[in-house]
């Protein structure tokens, strides 16, 4: 993923699945300047930020919000480059 390099990324519903599969790939892969995680749910940030692949990443950066916001999500837009749009609501029968 070197076209991330010196970039800033937001990721939507970075706390999912993919998300969190992706911040792990482009961190191992990349040098980012800065990844945003994007999300709405704070417990499932609290629980990325202490995991071991996540802690203590400088250029990591938590964002809480939903992207049906907009004004929240033109917030978290600010200086972003690149944007990965990863953002669903899950409703498993």
């Amino acid at each position: 993923m070197a076209f991330l390099d010196g970039k800033s990324v937001l990721i939507t519903g970075g706390t999912g699945s993919f998300g969190k599969a992706f911040v792990a790939s482009a961190l191992k892969s990349s040098s980012p300047r800065k990844i945003i995680v994007f999300s709405r749910d704070e417990l499932k940030q609290h629980e990325m930020q202490q995991d071991p692949r996540f802690a203590g990443v400088e250029n990591l950066r938590f964002f809480l919000g939903d992207v049906r916001d907009v004004q929240r999500l033109r917030r978290a837009l600010t200086d972003v480059e690149v944007v990965v749009h990863a953002a669903a609501l899950k409703q498993v029968p």
